[in-house]
């Protein structure tokens, strides 16, 4: 997997996850606090948009994560 697949990846868990701890309805309901998760994760999400600057992709890439997919040499 690559780093914009992971970005992906970690953010529609995050926000899920906060939805489900922060909305009444659900059975998982803990707190309406856990919102401001989803708006701190939507923010990201947003100034990575238009600048282009992504703290988790920098954390991955640290990691060793690659960037892109190599393609198979014949």
């Amino acid at each position: 997997m690559t780093v914009a697949r992971y970005i992906h990846l970690f953010a529609g868990t995050f926000i899920l996850l906060s939805l489900a701890l922060g909305v009444q309805g659900s059975p998982l309901f803990v707190s309406q606090w856990w919102l401001a998760f989803t708006a701190f994760v939507g923010a990201n999400l947003f100034q990575f948009g238009i600048t282009d600057v992504c703290p988790m992709g920098w954390m991955l890439k640290k990691l060793g994560v690659p960037e892109t997919k190599v393609a198979c040499s014949r």
